[in-house]
């Protein structure tokens, strides 16, 4: 087993946490907040719109049972890359979609990966998606991680996440726990 680091920001984290956690080649999945100029960011200081850290989810996977590619296209199937600084009702830069790479290789295999999306048109406007190198990862709080688990009742879980879940499941479900 190789384990590899993977961290992709696609608005709020708690929906894209709680996907990648059922992979079963993903040993683990956190929220946390990356690329930004503020140390030591919490959820409030984020929501501010003024640290330049995103939202984002940091991965630890088998390389060998899962790719990095099948990761970033995995990313784009659960947000709209096309929408710059924002998903949805949530708006401002800490959303924005990103891609944070560790390697020079990730650098190569997702700048690819947006060229070929966008010469496949798939969607209605030009993709957005930030690639960066990483910077220092930043943990959430403990009450991020594993939120739609526990509060799947919960207005935006039943609304926003649940819904992408299902959908999820049903397109990677060999790739699924």
């Amino acid at each position: 087993m190789t384990m590899q680091t993977a961290t992709f920001g696609a608005g709020c984290f708690w929906c894209l946490e709680a996907a990648m956690n059922q992979l079963s080649a993903v040993q683990q999945a956190l929220s946390g907040y990356m690329g930004g100029h503020t140390a030591n960011p919490d959820y409030q200081s984020i929501c501010t719109g003024r640290t330049g850290h995103a939202e984002v989810v940091q991965l630890q996977f088998d390389d060998a049972a899962i790719s990095y590619e099948q990761l970033c296209l995995i990313f784009f199937s659960l947000h709209d890359p096309t929408q710059l600084n924002r998903q949805g009702n949530d708006i401002g830069t800490q959303y924005r979609s990103v891609i944070f790479y560790h390697n020079d290789l990730q650098q190569q295999q997702a700048t690819a990966i947006i060229r070929q999306l966008s010469a496949e048109q798939l969607y209605p406007a030009p993709i957005v998606t930030e690639v960066s190198p990483a910077a220092r990862f930043f943990v959430a709080e403990d009450y991020h991680q594993g939120y739609f688990l526990q509060h799947p009742q919960q207005g935006y879980c039943q609304v926003l996440i649940a819904p992408k879940l299902a959908k999820f499941r049903q397109l990677y479900q060999s790739l699924l726990k």
